[in-house]
This record gives structure tokens, sequence and C-alpha cells, in this order.
């Protein structure tokens, strides 16, 4: 087993540990040409390498590589193409770092792919749910995170409905936890994440941030996504290149309802408010 869990806080990824008891900032790194925040700005391998290593000097203690665009209307990609964009990448930041490495990908050859370059963790905004995907999980023994999404990248953003979208989303990932423990993951392998704005609409959103203590139930980490996303530009009605404070206040508000990790373009700044957050959660 590849991720194990001590007295609730102490988790270790493949073979780095993190204490989970305070909030951490995962670092996104999209090394796409079309990614909604920063497509194109890491495309070349040595600009990427560059931007991990500015943000763990920043104080990420988690990567995230994505080599597919997952934004509303997003293009699939050929498998080839994900793995010549990701692996490199993963390869040369595991010889210059020591931190969690994540790869964001439903594919299952990059998965095995991107676990022998040395990644450490699979993010997978389909949940396993691709043909093969949870077997080639298995097989890398990697740790995964479970996200929620309705329906597909390309369409998700059009009309999404539920009748109950806390109660809805709680079923989806209770069903994917219980698929994979039934395939032979671990539950002490599995991470969780809500999937803001991955087909939900700003009250969805909003609903499930001031809810998000809900997700904690399985005793898997909590992982959200929220940073300069549309829901923070609907609020306060900036572009996406001056969503940065907006963004914070949605990380702030995630960390104390119970977040464990906080996925964002703007690790330096998100670092500064998570020190703040985590010494008011262990002030006596």
């Amino acid at each position: 087993m590849n991720v194990t869990q001590s007295n609730g806080a102490g988790w270790v990824f493949r073979d780095h540990a993190l204490d989970l008891s305070v909030t951490r900032v995962m670092g996104v790194l999209n090394v796409t040409p079309d990614s909604f925040s920063d497509g194109g700005r890491f495309h070349r391998l040595d600009l990427a390498v560059t931007q991990a290593q500015e943000m763990v000097a920043a104080g990420a203690t988690i990567i995230d590589v994505g080599g597919e665009s997952t934004r509303p209307g997003a293009t699939p990609v050929s498998v080839q193409q994900e793995l010549d964009r990701v692996v490199p990448v993963i390869e040369a930041l595991a010889d210059e770092t020591d931190v969690v490495l994540s790869v964001d990908t439903s594919t299952p050859q990059v998965m095995r792919e991107v676990a022998n370059a040395g990644a450490r963790l699979i993010n997978d905004v389909r949940s396993l749910s691709r043909e093969g995907a949870l077997q080639a999980a298995l097989e890398t023994g990697l740790p995964v995170c479970l996200m929620h999404m309705q329906g597909q990248p390309g369409t998700m953003q059009m009309s999404p409905e539920y009748n109950d979208v806390l109660a809805e989303v709680e079923r989806y990932l209770a069903d994917r936890i219980a698929a994979c423990e039934e395939a032979g993951l671990k539950r002490q392998q599995i991470l969780v994440d809500p999937g803001f704005g991955f087909g939900k609409t700003l009250g969805h959103n909003l609903t499930l941030l001031k809810h998000l203590g809900r997700f904690r139930q399985w005793g898997c980490p909590v992982l959200v996504g929220v940073s300069r996303k549309s829901m923070i530009g609907d609020l306060i009605a900036r572009p996406v290149d001056q969503r940065l404070y907006g963004s914070l206040a949605a990380a702030v508000a995630a960390a104390m309802n119970g977040a464990s990790i906080v996925r964002v373009h703007d690790v330096a700044e998100t670092v500064d408010a998570m020190n703040v957050i985590n010494a008011l959660s262990q002030a006596r």
C-alpha cells in the first residue's frame, strides 16, 4: 500500500509523508495549450519545471500536473498527446524535487506511465470510471482522488440540474469509494473532491462549499479546487487574471469547512492565507 493514515493526520503518498491535520496547498501545473487560466504558458519542459520549482519554493507541498484540459467545452486529446505532455515533466520533477507529484488524468495508460516516472498521486476528475482506469490505478498502487462531475467536460455546464446537490454528490462519491474498495483499493488510499464547477451552477457550488464538512464522513481527505474558476468570476465580476482575492477567500472558506488540500494557481498568496488558518485551527 502506498498511502497510509496514522491518527487521522499523517498520510504517506508512496514514500512521502504529509501531515493533513492542517490544510496543504496543491499547485496547479497545466502543460496544455487550452486550460482556462494558464493554457499555453508552461507547455515547454523547461518552463514547466521552472514553474513547479517556484511553486515548491513558495510553499506548495503537492504539484498537480495536467496534460488534458477539463475546462467547460474542452476538446479531448489523444493518449499519446497526453503522455508526451505529462511524462517528461514528471520525470524531470521527480529528479528535481521531493514533493508529492500528482497527475490530473483519467487515462489508464497515462496512470501507469506516470507512476513509473515518479508520480505519487492520481487525481481523476472522472473517478476512475473510464474503461480500465480502476484496474490501472490498482496496478500502480498509488492513492487516488475521486471527483464528482455531472456530465462530461464538453457539455457539463450547459444545464446542470440536481434535486439535492449535496445528497447527489455524496451518493456518487460513496458509490465510487465502494467500487474502489470492492476492486481492492484501500480506504486509506482515497481522497475525495466534490468537483466545484464540474456540472454545477453558482448556487450548487456555494451549497457544496458551505457544507463541505459533510464530505469528511468517509475519513478521506477532502480536496477542493476553486481557484480562479467561473464561480469566483460570477461573485466578483472580474476576469480570470483578476480573481486572486476572490480565490483566496474561497480557499479560506474551504479550509475552515474541512478541506485538507486546496488546489490553486496562486501558491505564495494561498500559503500565507493557509498559515493563518492552520495556526488558528491549532490554537488552544
